[in-house]
């Protein structure tokens, strides 16, 4: 969810309504297609499995998808996706834009309830003032997605900075109860998108003083509900359930009335199907390369539907100044300075870009038929905006080409297909780099330790695919791939959870993923900024604005002139003018350019394009390419969401997919007249 940093475990959070997006129903609201088959699960009762415990409900605070995945079902913001990817309002009736386009003004959805976990009136209404203590909130407790707004809100980055201790003096006001203000310091076309996002969600004054600093603590009383369900249970790596809501004020479209989510470990991977046939669970993802999926044909071989690729991309990460090495096969000091010399070499980088078969590594997860189906070779997604009416992707294409015609003339960047694979091109840049390195005292081969969990086979056979790809385009006399087997705490202490960049123990690594909180390019660039960026210690550095004391990564972001990057952010950032949108788009176009050139990490694939048997009715959900909704197979917002008592086809699949898309072309359009926003 959302700038969500997602974590890569080609197990759950690959899976988890894998079949759902919006859109689906006949003219008369019911689901169709009918193919006989299992009577699995309820048309009002979700149940399948999750993969990492939540550990916070502050919604106002916590970036991770783990988490927002849930409370996102539990409060409702000012807007919200349809079905199309269309804002429609949720707690805001209707709104303003001043003709600036510096204030805007919402009327707030009168007589909604703010409610406990059982249910209960807790005695207060959600007013204007609850956006008020959400943002003030997430302040005092330093959000890890403060960078969402702490530039667009007039006076808050002030406020953050300690330059004024008046919140009054930021850009947030409730007018009266129900209407709500924002100032902003530039136009952004972009603003309502930024909240369908946690941190501009409210927050009841009264609960907060209340609960201090147990406020958002991962259990059904942590927090207060204006959203369409109710945590009941949230029992650490045993089960996570939900009821519906019988107090929200839009109960008509919440179908699903109980969700009971069950903790997996990943290591029976074709229980996941023998419990759904069992009528267990409401879907199971499949898994073409195990030894169960030859059931999973025979009984339901038109029933296996792929979900659609998403937002979030998932990457190859190089740690460009590695501290920690409690997972590592070095056995010397020189070895570790050899290393990190190799990784900041640009021609080593574009050797490893070269070498690694992307296709085959995503072939472990999901078969050879659905290889290539998430493939990704940029960052950002190719359609995610468009430049003069042409996908964005087409202007980062032709820019990265001219800034290297020779690394990347022939390289194809549209998606669903690995458009970098060359082990030719990957061996000739080897010896480039090899020349420099050796004269500059490095030793080879160069070992790159790539920590992995231990306990998932998938995983496993996953890296070991990077590895002899690796190793076999470049020579292993040049590179070897060490994989570091650790269990799951370990695993995740290293990569996705490690708080900074010298706590990031690897010197590659695919554990980790971004999607956008907002629909503009900056949302997925910005987590780069030498500054604050939210993903540099993906790359083993610090934020010179957010490392306590000395930046231990300084030499590093010097050696790679990611103020370069920097510069193109901030020329990027200027263009404001909401006449000025096609501009703004080419300079991050410029930006995204510069990071793939210099390989600072290497796509991978998005979230999505997996298979399933699933009874979630295809495209029933919310849709956005931001937020937290069902894209890509999130389980994201379960509002709108719409179950069958039988498998889906294929061919209802087909025929949804291709309705929807019609229908999405038309309701865009119409969004597009309003600025966005679909009005009640």
């Amino acid at each position: 969810m959302k700038a969500r940093k997602f974590l890569v475990t080609l197990l759950a959070s690959t899976f988890v309504l894998a079949a759902c997006g919006s859109g689906g129903t006949d003219d008369s609201g019911n689901a169709s297609g009918d193919n006989g088959g299992s009577d699995a699960g309820s048309s009002d009762v979700y149940s399948y499995v999750y993969s990492t415990d939540m550990d916070n409900m502050d919604y106002t605070v916590s970036q991770r998808s783990t988490n927002n995945e849930h409370y996102t079902n539990f409060v409702d913001g000012l807007f919200e996706n349809d079905e199309y990817g269309n804002l429609i309002p949720a707690m805001a009736e209707s709104w303003e834009v001043s003709d600036d386009g510096l204030t805007y003004t919402y009327h707030i959805r009168e007589g909604v309830q703010w409610v406990d976990n059982e249910g209960n009136d807790y005695g207060a209404e959600v007013t204007a003032n609850d956006w008020v203590t959400g943002l003030e909130h997430a302040v005092a407790e330093q959000s890890e997605t403060l960078y969402i707004v702490a530039g667009s809100i007039a006076g808050l980055s002030d406020y953050v900075a300690g330059k004024t201790d008046d919140f009054s003096t930021v850009g947030v006001k409730a007018v009266d109860d129900y209407t709500l203000e924002y100032t902003l310091n530039e136009p952004e076309s972009y603003w309502n998108s930024k909240t369908t996002y946690g941190i501009l969600y409210p927050v009841n004054k009264d609960f907060l003083d209340s609960k201090q600093d147990s406020f958002g603590t991962p259990e059904p009383e942590g927090i207060l509900y204006n959203g369409p369900y109710l945590l009941t249970n949230n029992t650490a790596k045993s089960v996570i359930e939900y009821e519906a809501n019988p107090s929200y004020w839009d109960a008509d479209n919440v179908h699903i009335q109980e969700v009971k989510m069950t903790y997996f470990d990943g290591k029976d991977p074709d229980g996941l199907f023998r419990s759904y046939a069992n009528g267990d669970y409401t879907m199971a993802r499949v898994y073409p390369n195990s030894a169960g999926y030859k059931d999973v044909t025979a009984d339901y071989g038109d029933s296996i539907t792929w979900s659609e690729p998403g937002a979030s991309t998932f990457n190859m990460t190089f740690n460009f100044s590695r501290g920690s090495y409690e997972a590592t096969s070095k056995e010397t000091d020189a070895q570790k300075e050899s290393t990190k010399k190799a990784i900041l070499n640009r021609d080593f980088r574009l050797a490893i870009l070269f070498g690694f078969d992307k296709r085959s590594y995503n072939a472990q997860n999901v078969g050879d038929e659905g290889a290539e189906n998430s493939l990704r070779n940029t960052w950002i997604p190719n359609e995610f905006v468009s430049i003069d009416g042409k996908p964005y992707g087409d202007t980062v294409a032709e820019k990265t080409k001219a800034l290297d015609e020779d690394a990347f003339g022939d390289v194809d960047f549209s998606e669903a297909q690995d458009g970098y694979y060359n082990a030719e091109k990957a061996a000739e840049y080897m010896d480039k780099a090899k020349e420099a390195l050796e004269a500059d005292g490095v030793e080879f081969p160069i070992h790159l330790d790539l920590p992995v969990r231990g306990d998932s086979d998938i995983q496993v056979s996953a890296m070991k695919s990077l590895k002899s790809t690796i190793e076999d385009s470049v020579g292993s006399d040049n590179v070897v791939v060490d994989i570091q087997l650790l269990s799951e705490d370990k695993y995740l202490a290293a990569t996705y959870q490690a708080a900074t960049g010298a706590a990031s123990d690897f010197d590659i690594s695919t554990a980790s993923g971004w999607g956008p909180d907002f629909v503009d390019p900056s949302s997925y660039l910005n987590v780069y900024n030498s500054k604050n960026g939210d993903m540099l210690h993906t790359l083993g550095l610090e934020g010179t604005e957010t490392v306590q004391g000395d930046d231990p990564s300084v030499d590093a972001k010097k050696a790679l002139n990611l103020t370069d990057f920097d510069d193109l952010l901030d020329k990027a950032n200027d263009i404001r003018g909401t006449d000025e949108v096609d501009a703004r788009y080419t300079a991050y176009a410029d930006a995204e350019a510069w990071l793939l050139d210099n390989v600072l990490q290497v796509p991978i694939y998005s979230n999505g394009g997996v298979p399933a048997v699933t009874n979630v009715v295809p495209f029933s959900g919310s849709y956005s390419w931001a937020g937290i909704t069902n894209a890509g197979g999130s389980p994201g917002r379960l509002k709108f969401v719409q179950l069958q008592d039988e498998a889906v086809t294929t061919d209802q699949y087909d025929q949804a997919k291709e309705k929807w898309e019609t229908e999405k072309e038309e309701s865009n359009k119409k969004a597009a007249e309003t600025g966005g926003v679909l009005s009640e």
